[in-house]
Protein backbone atom coordinates (compact mmCIF):
# COMPACT_ATOMS: atom_id res chain seq x y z
CA UNK A 1 0.00 0.00 0.00
CA UNK A 2 1.34 3.73 -1.04
CA UNK A 3 0.90 5.86 2.38
CA UNK A 4 -0.33 9.26 1.30
CA UNK A 5 1.32 12.66 1.02
CA UNK A 6 1.47 14.15 4.65
CA UNK A 7 0.57 17.35 6.10
CA UNK A 8 2.67 20.04 6.90
CA UNK A 9 4.84 19.69 9.35
CA UNK A 10 4.92 22.38 12.37
CA UNK A 11 8.05 21.79 14.04
CA UNK A 12 10.50 19.80 11.64
CA UNK A 13 14.12 19.69 12.44
CA UNK A 14 14.92 22.47 10.59
CA UNK A 15 12.21 24.02 12.14
CA UNK A 16 10.62 25.65 9.24
CA UNK A 17 6.93 24.35 7.24
CA UNK A 18 7.64 21.85 5.02
CA UNK A 19 6.08 18.52 3.22
CA UNK A 20 6.51 15.31 5.08
CA UNK A 21 6.77 12.64 2.70
CA UNK A 22 8.24 9.11 2.55
CA UNK A 23 11.80 7.99 0.84
CA UNK A 24 11.90 5.28 -0.62
CA UNK A 25 13.30 3.66 2.09
CA UNK A 26 10.85 4.54 4.56
CA UNK A 27 7.99 3.58 2.02
CA UNK A 28 9.78 0.02 2.01
CA UNK A 29 10.31 0.08 5.49
CA UNK A 30 5.98 0.44 6.23
CA UNK A 31 5.51 -1.98 3.31
CA UNK A 32 7.71 -5.11 5.33
CA UNK A 33 6.46 -3.99 8.61
CA UNK A 34 2.64 -4.72 7.01
CA UNK A 35 3.61 -7.56 5.43
CA UNK A 36 5.67 -8.93 8.10
CA UNK A 37 2.30 -8.21 10.75
CA UNK A 38 0.17 -10.09 7.81
CA UNK A 39 2.33 -13.04 7.94
CA UNK A 40 1.38 -13.26 11.68
CA UNK A 41 -1.91 -12.57 10.83
CA UNK A 42 -2.29 -9.21 12.26
CA UNK A 43 -3.87 -5.99 11.05
CA UNK A 44 -2.38 -3.16 8.80
CA UNK A 45 -1.23 -0.07 11.19
CA UNK A 46 -3.11 2.79 9.88
CA UNK A 47 -0.28 5.47 8.78
CA UNK A 48 0.19 8.23 10.77
CA UNK A 49 1.71 11.61 9.31
CA UNK A 50 1.86 12.93 12.87
CA UNK A 51 4.45 10.10 14.28
CA UNK A 52 6.31 10.28 10.53
CA UNK A 53 6.96 13.76 11.75
CA UNK A 54 8.15 12.32 15.04
CA UNK A 55 10.36 9.37 13.32
CA UNK A 56 12.11 12.02 11.00
CA UNK A 57 12.46 14.51 13.05
CA UNK A 58 14.30 11.95 15.62
CA UNK A 59 16.39 10.42 12.98
CA UNK A 60 17.67 13.56 11.80
CA UNK A 61 18.31 14.66 16.09
CA UNK A 62 20.31 10.74 16.17
CA UNK A 63 22.57 10.97 13.08
CA UNK A 64 23.23 15.16 13.04
CA UNK A 65 23.44 15.58 17.17
CA UNK A 66 23.90 12.05 18.36
CA UNK A 67 22.50 12.39 21.89
CA UNK A 68 23.45 8.81 22.23
CA UNK A 69 26.52 7.97 25.14
CA UNK A 70 27.27 4.94 26.97
CA UNK A 71 23.89 6.09 29.56
CA UNK A 72 21.96 7.41 27.27
CA UNK A 73 20.43 5.02 24.20
CA UNK A 74 18.72 5.28 21.18
CA UNK A 75 15.66 6.24 22.39
CA UNK A 76 17.44 10.09 23.73
CA UNK A 77 17.33 13.54 22.17
CA UNK A 78 19.53 16.30 21.98
CA UNK A 79 19.09 20.06 23.32
CA UNK A 80 19.76 21.30 20.04
CA UNK A 81 16.06 21.13 18.66
CA UNK A 82 12.29 22.55 19.59
CA UNK A 83 11.78 19.59 21.84
CA UNK A 84 12.56 18.62 25.48
CA UNK A 85 15.78 16.79 25.53
CA UNK A 86 16.09 13.60 26.95
CA UNK A 87 18.75 11.23 28.09
CA UNK A 88 16.75 7.59 27.95
CA UNK A 89 18.64 5.09 29.78
CA UNK A 90 18.27 1.69 30.27
CA UNK A 91 16.10 2.06 33.69
CA UNK A 92 13.49 3.76 32.08
CA UNK A 93 13.33 6.89 34.23
CA UNK A 94 13.08 9.22 31.59
CA UNK A 95 10.24 7.19 29.44
CA UNK A 96 7.64 9.78 29.98
CA UNK A 97 9.54 12.57 28.34
CA UNK A 98 9.95 9.72 25.33
CA UNK A 99 6.54 8.99 24.70
CA UNK A 100 5.06 12.17 25.24
CA UNK A 101 7.41 13.45 22.20
CA UNK A 102 4.20 13.02 19.37
CA UNK A 103 2.20 15.41 21.52
CA UNK A 104 5.71 17.80 22.37
CA UNK A 105 6.12 17.88 18.10
CA UNK A 106 2.46 17.24 16.32
CA UNK A 107 -0.99 17.36 17.13
CA UNK A 108 -0.92 13.66 18.18
CA UNK A 109 -2.05 13.90 21.74
CA UNK A 110 -1.49 9.95 22.49
CA UNK A 111 1.20 8.08 23.74
CA UNK A 112 3.83 7.43 21.55
CA UNK A 113 6.17 4.19 21.90
CA UNK A 114 9.40 3.89 19.66
CA UNK A 115 11.84 1.07 18.76
CA UNK A 116 15.05 2.45 17.20
CA UNK A 117 18.18 1.01 15.23
CA UNK A 118 21.74 1.75 14.10
CA UNK A 119 23.91 0.64 11.35
CA UNK A 120 27.37 0.61 11.77
CA UNK A 121 30.17 1.00 8.24
CA UNK A 122 33.07 2.22 7.84
CA UNK A 123 32.19 2.68 4.70
CA UNK A 124 30.09 6.93 4.82
CA UNK A 125 27.97 5.69 2.01
CA UNK A 126 26.63 2.34 3.34
CA UNK A 127 23.70 3.40 5.00
CA UNK A 128 20.94 2.24 7.05
CA UNK A 129 18.37 0.28 4.63
CA UNK A 130 14.86 -0.88 5.36
CA UNK A 131 15.71 -4.48 5.03
CA UNK A 132 18.24 -3.86 7.66
CA UNK A 133 15.94 -2.42 9.90
CA UNK A 134 13.12 -4.82 10.30
CA UNK A 135 16.06 -7.75 10.50
CA UNK A 136 17.39 -6.01 13.73
CA UNK A 137 14.00 -5.45 15.29
CA UNK A 138 12.94 -9.11 13.91
CA UNK A 139 16.00 -10.41 16.11
CA UNK A 140 15.58 -8.32 18.78
CA UNK A 141 13.11 -10.40 21.45
CA UNK A 142 11.56 -6.64 22.93
CA UNK A 143 11.71 -4.43 19.40
CA UNK A 144 9.99 -7.65 17.71
CA UNK A 145 7.33 -7.63 20.53
CA UNK A 146 6.25 -3.75 19.58
CA UNK A 147 5.88 -4.66 16.21
CA UNK A 148 3.73 -8.01 16.40
CA UNK A 149 1.82 -7.07 19.72
CA UNK A 150 3.18 -9.59 21.91
CA UNK A 151 4.36 -9.71 25.44
CA UNK A 152 3.91 -6.46 27.06
CA UNK A 153 2.31 -5.19 23.88
CA UNK A 154 -0.30 -7.73 23.27
CA UNK A 155 -3.06 -5.32 24.57
CA UNK A 156 -1.82 -2.35 22.12
CA UNK A 157 -4.07 -2.00 18.99
CA UNK A 158 -1.97 -0.23 16.93
CA UNK A 159 -4.03 2.95 15.33
CA UNK A 160 -0.94 4.71 14.00
CA UNK A 161 2.56 4.09 12.66
CA UNK A 162 5.12 6.63 12.11
CA UNK A 163 8.46 6.06 9.70
CA UNK A 164 11.76 7.36 9.57
CA UNK A 165 15.16 6.37 8.07
CA UNK A 166 18.28 8.85 8.04
CA UNK A 167 21.93 8.06 7.46
CA UNK A 168 22.28 5.38 9.72
CA UNK A 169 19.35 4.97 11.72
CA UNK A 170 16.05 3.91 11.28
CA UNK A 171 12.90 4.76 14.22
CA UNK A 172 9.09 3.49 14.26
CA UNK A 173 6.73 5.74 16.44
CA UNK A 174 3.50 3.56 17.19
CA UNK A 175 0.45 4.56 18.86
CA UNK A 176 -2.92 3.08 20.34
CA UNK A 177 -4.89 6.19 19.30
CA UNK A 178 -6.02 7.57 15.32
CA UNK A 179 -3.82 10.31 14.18
CA UNK A 180 -6.02 13.38 13.58
CA UNK A 181 -4.18 14.54 10.31
CA UNK A 182 -5.63 11.15 8.45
Amino acid sequence: MKVPILAACIFCFNLSAISQELSEEEQKLYDLVMEYRAEKSLPEIPFSPSLTIVAQTHVKDLMENNPTSDECNLHSWSSNGNWTSCCYTDDHAEAEKMWSKPSELTSYTGTGYEIASYYWSSNPEIQMTAEQALEQWKNSSGHNAVIINKSIWKNHDWQAIGIGIYGNYAVIWFGDEEDPLN
